[in-house]
């Protein structure tokens, strides 16, 4: 990982107190952050569909054990209401991508950083094939986050992002916009190895995310990678469900052993320590529904490929064996076609 000098866009916060910021995608995690960097003294801009209406009229509520409060984003339903902003950040779905040739250029210019929350692998690629890598960064969240109604999230615990630029060493930018996350109540620190990070939130994302939604197929179909023919869907398990029993907790187990093994593959050195660490910190969070989960309960379209697909490809390139993640994929693949099938259908 080189280093590129400073980007035009280094000393954006550095020049000014007040940021110009856009949050496209405000679902729970956009609408989170936003609302905190609002709360202390950022412009920011809610680019904004179907929930246009209710935060336009309502604002944005965050219910928190840190404290309720109520902020007023400026609301656009097109990117062009915005401009051209200091900071971009991208909190949509990963199955949206497609959409950022649509929606990202009228909020950019050649000073403007690009910052995708998204979870997964292959998003910072999908920005830079776009605007460049230059201005590409990437932030991985820890939070449990729920969004109740329009403009309504509660937030239950966590909320650290991990920030890093895209194929680079920190920039003095990078660490700018840590700050003004941290002077914004934001937990913020900064790596100096972004797919690094990016691996350690996958050995979190994959099981979590992968089996809550799985298990509503249940354990034999998840041990065998088979859909059973006729057997209805069960609710989907939460984290803490998981954890309590022991042939779940055996498969995040071994699920978290082949993801590290496959980041490590890629030299990422990934600490052995990290699995347990994380389901200790799982265990904190109580009662809680990863986002794919809640994705399935809406019969919404999973993140396959950023989240699934692609850690398995890229294992299978380096001839890492992951048969649990071969399996669980197959059963995410199958449980995903009749969602979009039922959608088909409901929409003819």
């Amino acid at each position: 990982m080189g280093h590129s000098g400073l980007t035009q866009g280094a000393l954006f916060v550095l020049n000014r107190a007040t940021v110009k910021i856009a949050i496209v995608g405000p679902g729970a995690v956009g609408s989170y952050y936003g609302a905190k960097l609002l709360r202390f003294g950022q412009e920011v801009h809610f680019l904004l569909r179907s929930d246009y209406d209710a935060v336009r009229k309502s604002g944005v509520r965050i219910i928190s054990p840190e404290g309720n409060f109520s902020v007023r984003p400026r609301c656009a339903k097109t990117p062009e209401e915005i401009g051209v902003c200091d900071l971009v950040i991208i909190s949509l779905k990963t199955v949206a991508n497609d959409r950022f040739n649509e929606l990202l250029p009228p909020l950019t210019g050649p000073q403007t950083a690009l910052l995708t929350l998204q979870n997964g692998l292959g998003n910072e690629e999908a920005l830079s094939a776009i605007f460049g890598s230059d201005n590409v960064l990437g932030g991985l969240c820890f939070v449990c986050l729920n969004r109740l109604q329009p403009g309504v999230i509660e937030h239950l615990v966590h909320g650290k992002i991990t920030l890093g630029e895209f194929n680079r060493w920190p920039e003095p930018r990078t660490h700018d916009l840590a700050t003004m996350f941290r002077n914004s109540g934001i937990p913020c620190a900064v790596t100096d190895n972004l797919a690094r990070a990016r691996w350690e939130k996958l050995i979190w994302n994959i099981p979590f995310n992968g089996l809550g939604v799985a298990s509503a197929a249940g354990l034999e179909a998840v041990m065998n990678g088979k859909l059973i023919p006729g057997r209805p869907w069960s609710a989907g398990l939460s984290t803490d469900l998981l954890l309590a029993d022991a042939q779940w907790l055996q498969l995040i187990r071994d699920l978290m052993h082949e993801i590290k093994t496959t980041a490590n593959a890629l030299n990422l050195g990934i600490s052995d320590s990290l699995p347990e660490e994380l389901i200790s910190l799982t265990r904190a969070m109580k009662a809680y529904k990863p986002s794919t989960l809640l994705d399935f309960e809406k019969k919404q379209p999973l993140e396959l490929q950023s989240i699934f697909l692609t850690p398995l490809d890229i294992a299978r390139r380096h001839h890492v064996s992951t048969p649990r993640l071969q399996r669980l994929c197959t059963v995410l693949e199958g449980i995903n076609n009749s969602i979009e099938a039922q959608n088909a259908l409901s929409n003819s």
